[in-house]
């Protein structure tokens, strides 16, 4: 769990992890650089939990949520991987229903749906059952909130060091390990859109994820437009 100056939301997120009904997990929060009071929150869940451990920020100058991440990585102990950001959540059954349905089919990396909230309202975003790269450059489909890698099907990993669409270009690089991802098409997480965020910008994202295309995955110019547009349509009419 990476964080930046989340005091308002961070107990809501922890909470969601400690209401998880399968109770054999580690949270890991990672500080970037909070002046807020993220870090006597984090270390007052961590003090009621033995579970919950809290990576103080190497330096004062935020270094951005892949980095976060990558040290929560670096120090995690379990075989599987699980991502949540500070203003989201998990439902109660997530870990239970997802790890289940993993382990008794064998599966590397999984994404499940989530509902979207906003301030007008919310809406279920459903994936598909199914994704492979070649499918997944046309548009990303697993909510960094909803993933769960297997460390000892797909090995050690670190997500790239991009301020934007660092967990689209990680599966990417996953999908070079393994065949395919696997969705569960039941919603297990609640993404709070929040306003001004950096992914909220769209002409923004759109930018991040061409640099990406061509930076990160190697794309030509022509196959990084044709995908673009596919991801940017795809974007419109989800809405």
């Amino acid at each position: 769990m990476p964080c930046l100056n989340a005091a308002a939301c961070l107990p809501r997120a922890v909470a969601s992890v400690t209401a998880q009904t399968r109770h054999d997990w580690e949270l890991i929060i990672a500080d970037d650089g909070s002046s807020d009071a993220t870090p006597a929150l984090a270390r007052e869940r961590a003090a009621a939990d033995p579970r919950i451990r809290v990576l103080a920020a190497p330096e004062t100058s935020p270094r951005g949520a892949a980095a976060a991440r990558n040290r929560g990585i670096a120090v995690a102990r379990g075989r599987y991987l699980a991502f949540l950001d500070a203003d989201d959540e998990w439902l109660p059954e997530k870990l239970a229903r997802q790890l289940g349905w993993m382990q008794a089919e064998g599966l590397a990396l999984t994404y499940t749906g989530f509902w979207r909230v906003h301030a007008t309202g919310r809406r279920e975003v459903r994936v598909p059952a199914r994704v492979d790269r070649q499918r997944l450059l046309r548009g990303n489909v697993i909510g960094v909130l909803t993933a769960i890698c297997d460390r000892d099907q797909l090995g050690p990993m670190a997500m790239p060091l991009l301020p934007l669409r660092q967990d689209y270009a990680f599966w990417l690089d996953l999908l070079k390990r393994t065949e395919a991802a696997h969705g569960l098409q039941v919603p297990l997480a609640i993404y709070h859109v929040t306003p001004g965020s950096l992914s909220a910008n769209r002409w923004r994202a759109s930018a991040a994820t061409w640099r990406m295309y061509r930076e990160h995955a190697g794309l030509g110019p022509l196959p990084a437009a044709w995908y673009l547009a596919s991801h940017v349509i795809r974007r419109l009419i989800r809405g």
